[in-house]
């Protein structure tokens, strides 16, 4: 990858064409799909988010470079499947209740997926008791959490509750994560990890490990 970001200004833009295209001529010349994710499109996302919480760009503008980004995401999957160990762990993921925000979640899933987790994405404004039946469904190693307003960060806490009344606590570890979540945060709720961006997530999870 350049040291200048390729996949910037067609994800800011919401040229699809142009991002798809920038991942096939990347893998055509030998760039691994890991590092197209990680190096490429990620860093891309993570500064389009910067501009979105400094003012510089709104939501409509964060929307086009996600559905851009599910572009990219199309071609590389298969690729990722080929290249890493699906053996890494299961994961189910989602926003709480009462957030409709996903863009972070999705850049997190994106990220689990390319490290070989199998990801369960239950979605944005997601119950504490439908993660419960997740986890009965998927009995999943790692539980994420995503809130990215401080009013719905106590769903967090609902969701570890009711985790621990369905007895499936001591089962799984929870992951917690977002623009207003903090480490003290997570601790003080009883969550076993928290990541404050996408790109430190995975070694988040390496370093707490699953139960």
């Amino acid at each position: 990858m350049s040291d200048e970001n390729p996949f910037l200004e067609p994800l800011l833009t919401g040229d699809t064409e142009t991002v798809v295209q920038k991942t096939r001529e990347a893998l055509e010349t030998g760039t691994a799909p890991e590092n197209i994710l990680q190096v490429g499109l990620i860093p891309a996302m993570g500064e389009i988010g910067e501009k979105f919480r400094s003012g510089e760009i709104y939501i409509p503008e964060v929307l086009l470079a996600a559905r851009s980004m599910k572009g990219a995401m199309a071609v590389l999957r298969p690729f990722l499947a080929r290249s890493t160990q699906k053996d890494a762990g299961r994961v189910v993921i989602g926003t709480v209740k009462g957030d409709l925000h996903d863009i972070g979640k999705n850049l997190v899933v994106m990220m689990m997926e390319g490290a070989g987790y199998d990801v369960i994405d239950l979605g944005a404004d997601v119950s504490s008791q439908k993660f419960v039946e997740a986890v009965r469904t998927h009995n999943p190693a790692f539980v994420g959490l995503s809130a990215l307003l401080t009013t719905t960060m106590k769903e967090m806490k609902q969701t570890i509750i009711a985790l621990e009344q369905g007895g499936l606590r001591g089962q799984v570890r929870v992951i917690i994560g977002g623009a207003p979540v903090t480490d003290r945060f997570a601790r003080e709720i009883g969550a076993d990890g928290f990541a404050p961006d996408a790109t430190s997530v995975v070694a988040m999870m390496k370093s707490v490990g699953s139960k």
